[in-house]
């Protein structure tokens, strides 16, 4: 699968990535207000779920609008782009690749044609049988499959679903047919000339919640975002569920029978810390993954310390549990990954200096336990384990809010292949001298799945286990690349 361009990359480290966040959607149906900037901002609280393009459509009830590009948020947008975009309607998106490459014409909202209309659609996650969708639409079109975006090329499975739903009917009787039809991790925010929608997988996998504005309403990828366009949250959009909002009001039918299977990487790492997912707070379960990796792992250490941002609450968990002072080891540079200049590589074999730099004076001397929430190829890790070496610390000791990861995930989070995992080629005792550290411990399975207080049967944990909740094609399950049109054409 084609990669980014660099230009808003995170890969300070060759060879090394963070799992990267999916995508973030939002919606919004607000006669009378400023729909435009409202989905600015929900974007803006979305950013961290994706950050190599960004669009919002908006209607007028007569017309759609769209405007897209590749960038972050308060890069694309500005005062007069938003002031274009009118109307009481709007969708957004702010996206990472997980399908199609990384490229303008694949950026969301995609727009399609209808019997009667345009619709557009943003999507938040991944999904297993393009190839399976694509000869649908095949049929569908009798052999015409290059409609809408795909006649300019965008070669993702969004714009597939996009041209499926160019069928006769109501909308929403359009999205019922195709639901049945999808497999994989969805949730779309759509939107026609007059009305807003959205549906959700059966199994749940990735989060999506209802708003209620004073004169309107909201869909989202996370709770956070209601609270910063000043939404109050009203429920959770249910697995299998469609809703719709147009001037009669809020709809909603139960298309599909749900079989709940929240991600639980969304409480370890993907989700915002000030979100809430099953009525449980992320900053909580954090916490508490830090307060079990204590009981589980202790140490004699003198500070403890996070891999900032992403270790900081399990890493104040731990502090909590174990009675070791918490302190900041570590300063994160904010803006490393979020410009367009790409780094020299001089300044690339500086390595994680670039993003995160020592306090000498915190960590000199002492032995330290450094909090992280994961471990993919273990290369960041061991660079940061040298630095503090390096900064004077005697003892290093790494512990890991979550358990080891051996699978790479399908469902909307892009992990590295199963042969890079550092996990399914050592043990525990083998990473801890990969990395340098003098010891290494990860939270126990049932020590995360309790930290999310929800039940184990709700929850998908197959980057941990290889238990994969949606059956997978099998170009899918021997490779981790992801299908994309391009493939599905050629079977590759």
């Amino acid at each position: 699968m084609t990669r980014g361009d660099g230009q808003l990359s995170h890969d300070l480290l060759p060879g090394d990535r963070r799992p990267q966040d999916e995508c973030g959607v939002f919606g919004v149906f607000a006669p009378g207000e400023d729909v435009s900037t409202l989905t600015y901002f929900g974007l803006y609280a979305l950013q961290h779920r994706g950050q190599e393009s960004t669009g919002i459509a908006t209607s007028t009830g007569e017309q759609i609008l769209v405007y897209k590009d590749m960038g972050l948020v308060s890069q694309v947008f500005d005062d007069g782009t938003l002031k274009s975009l009118t109307g009481h309607i709007a969708i957004g998106h702010t996206r990472y690749a997980t399908t199609g490459a990384s490229e303008w014409v694949n950026a969301q909202p995609t727009l399609g044609p209808r019997p009667n209309g345009t619709v557009a659609l943003a999507h938040n996650g991944n999904l297993v049988n393009t190839g399976e969708l694509v000869r649908l639409l095949e049929e569908h079109q009798a052999g015409a499959k290059a409609i809408g975006e795909i006649s300019k090329g965008n070669t993702t499975d969004t714009a597939v679903v996009t041209a499926l739903l160019n069928r006769p009917g109501t909308m929403h009787q359009a999205i019922r047919e195709v639901m049945p039809m999808i497999r994989g991790a969805y949730c779309f925010v759509m939107m026609t000339e007059d009305s807003l929608f959205a549906c959700r997988d059966p199994q749940g996998v990735r989060p999506l919640v209802l708003g209620r504005l004073e004169r309107g309403w909201v869909v989202a990828s996370e709770t956070a975002a209601l609270d910063i366009v000043g939404a109050s949250f009203v429920r959770e959009v249910r697995p299998g569920e469609m809703i719709w909002i147009n001037a009669q009001g809020l709809h909603s039918e139960q298309v599909m029978e749900p079989k709940p299977k929240g991600c639980v990487f969304e409480y370890v790492y993907l989700a915002r810390p000030d979100t809430r997912i099953a009525g449980r707070s992320v900053n909580e379960s954090r916490i508490e993954m830090g307060r079990q990796l204590a009981r589980e792992h202790k140490v004699d250490a003198d500070l403890v310390i996070p891999t900032p941002e992403s270790g900081t609450p399990a890493a104040i968990g731990y502090a909590q549990e174990s009675g070791i002072p918490y302190g900041q080891g570590m300063v994160k540079n904010a803006y490393v990954g979020r410009t367009f200049i790409q780094p020299t590589q001089t300044l690339r074999q500086l390595g994680i200096r670039l993003k995160l730099n020592p306090l000498k004076e915190m960590i000199d001397g002492k032995r330290l336990v450094v909090i992280d929430d994961s471990i993919v190829r273990g290369n960041t890790q061991r660079a940061v384990v040298r630095m503090l070496r390096e900064a004077g610390a005697t003892e290093v000791h790494v512990r890991i809010s979550a358990p080891p990861v051996r699978w790479p995930c399908y469902y909307g989070i892009d992990f590295a292949s199963r042969a890079e995992l550092i996990a399914n080629g050592l043990d525990t005792e083998d990473i801890a001298r990969s990395i340098g550290a003098d010891s290494l411990g990860y939270i126990s399975y049932d020590g995360m799945i309790a930290a999310t207080e929800q039940p184990r049967e709700t929850l998908c944990s197959a980057c941990f286990t290889g238990d994969y909740p949606i059956p997978l094609p099998e170009a899918l399950s021997t490779d981790h690349e992801q299908l994309d049109i391009t493939e599905a054409e050629t079977g590759s």
